[in-house]
């Protein structure tokens, strides 16, 4: 399943240099507005512990981890919503994506410019977060009149999707992004198709010195947010070490994780995302799904064969299955269950899954 989320924040802030360290990938990041133009689209694997265990376990030739897409987009101005800068194509790259990163700068260096001439982390986020809101409100009036026509000829979809609308429309007209709006299920189904630039799960990243310091209780504007301080310019130097360094100067800092596998494993957390796993002689391989997901569903990540012939699967929970050395010592020990239709994936889950070809 590809999944994306989009590094957002003003120009300047490090979303680029955050990209390039994240994917590895060389790309433009020059101390000017604007250089990243058309964004950049790279895929990271997403750190897990696990897969190596169950590798070990099974014999496994290949581990091959599940991967979450991340697209540096270019850097948004104060007017965005009304074209400024490079508003619009910022704007419609934003809507593609599944959820925000939205990079907001802490660190003091006088060598590299701010667009607002100052660093104030919670002053980045309420221009970045002010022109999101602006857009998904302009977008809603325009398309409530519409709706509301529509409705007058009881058509069935107008009549559901106009509650909707007019409850999206008050919030952001309060000034509360669609996300924080409690909007039900079905209802988020209803609006799902205009790609609400609001109603996407966000996190914050602050970018700090190489102390990783913010402390975001001081700043209301942030409270109740993710935000995962992290020096980019600490996990760029950090990203060119080969695994022995890496592991040495991490247990030098006493932390058993880079600062990047945090915020991949808060990405993966933020969109609601699962990892179940298939393990053998051939390969070990974690699959992405989405919570409440069933096992049909689960097993289609693999192959739409699979889904179309389920029967059954045979589950074991990751901790069973190092508990009792695999597979077998599960079996014997009545630690594989046979699960139908409705069974709901859990995380961590080791899964074969029986169908009719």
């Amino acid at each position: 399943m590809a999944l994306s989320i989009g590094i957002v924040g003003l120009p300047n802030v490090g979303k680029s240099t955050l990209f390039a360290t994240l994917t590895k990938k060389q790309v433009d990041a020059q101390n000017y507005p604007f250089c990243t133009i058309e964004p950049n689209v790279g895929t990271v694997a997403v750190p897990d512990t696990r897969l190596d265990t169950l590798a070990k376990l099974s014999k496994s030739e290949k581990v091959l981890p599940t991967t979450i897409e991340f697209i540096d987009i270019a850097g948004l101005v104060r007017g965005a919503s009304k074209g400024e800068g490079l508003g619009n194509k910022f704007l419609s790259n934003i809507r593609e994506v599944d959820a925000i990163c939205h990079v907001i700068r802490v660190f003091e260096d006088g060598d590299v410019t701010h667009v607002e001439n100052r660093v104030s982390p919670a002053d980045d986020a309420e221009i970045i977060n002010t022109e999101l809101l602006l857009a998904d409100l302009d977008q809603v009036e325009k398309n409530v009149p519409q709706i509301e026509k529509k409705a007058k000829t009881k058509d069935k979809e107008s009549l559901e999707r106009l509650p909707v609308l007019q409850k999206v429309l008050a919030g952001l007209q309060a000034g509360t992004p669609i996300r924080d709006l409690d909007l039900s299920e079905d209802e988020l189904e209803l609006i799902k198709g205009y790609n609400f630039l609001t109603a996407k799960p966000m996190m914050y990243l602050a970018n700090t010195d190489e102390t990783y310091t913010f402390d975001a209780s001081a700043h209301p504007y942030l409270e109740g947010e993710t935000v995962i301080p992290l020096s980019v310019k600490s996990e760029s130097e950090i990203a060119t070490m080969d695994s022995e360094e890496q592991a040495e100067f991490l247990e030098m800092l006493g932390r058993d994780m880079s600062g990047l596998d945090v915020l991949i494993q808060e990405g993966y957390k933020l969109l609601d995302l699962v990892s179940f796993f298939t393990t053998g002689p051939k390969e070990t391989k974690a699959w992405t799904v989405t919570l409440e997901t069933k096992a049909p569903q689960a097993a289609g990540t693999i192959h739409s064969d699979i889904e179309r012939g389920f029967i059954m699967a045979d589950i074991i929970s990751y901790d069973d299955f190092v508990e009792f050395g695999g597979e077998q010592g599960a079996k014997q020990n009545a630690k594989l269950r046979q699960e139908g239709k409705e069974y709901i994936i859990q995380d961590g889950d080791v899964c074969h899954f029986k169908f009719n070809v």
